[in-house]
């Protein structure tokens, strides 16, 4: 059966599944945007940390963990610092890997149901 006017077209449940599997693909989009931009500035406060240590003269600091201060040698609070950047750096490559994976899944979806519905879908953010 042909549906007269290209707007009329039928929603399988296939195209249903690819509609909501977008939707989800495009909230945790947003969600990595979010932690992203933690993770960035995580790691900025950490090499400021790291800057500002390397201009102390005492030898012993107050270093934070947790909710407490504590007075650790200056060598063991620079090597604890590198080691936190370097873990916050891993999280944030695989963010970024995560985030170009779900662009390209979106893309393709996009590509599948705007090939389908035309203008009678609207994929695009505001």
């Amino acid at each position: 059966m042909q549906q007269s006017g290209g707007s009329d077209t039928e929603v399988t449940w296939e195209d249903q599944q690819n509609i909501n599997k977008f939707g989800r693909l495009n909230n945790r989009f947003h969600e990595l945007d979010d932690e992203i931009k933690i993770a960035k500035e995580t790691n900025d406060n950490l090499e400021d940390a790291s800057n500002e240590l390397i201009l102390a003269d005492e030898e012993v600091v107050r270093f934070q963990i947790g909710e407490v201060f504590a007075h650790v040698p200056k060598d063991e609070v620079e090597s604890r610092i590198e080691q936190m950047k370097e873990v916050t750096s891993q999280k944030l490559d695989k963010l970024e890997e995560e985030k170009n994976s779900i662009l390209a899944q979106m893309a393709e979806l996009k590509k599948i149901l705007y090939g389908k519905f035309k203008d009678s879908i609207n994929l695009e953010e505001d």
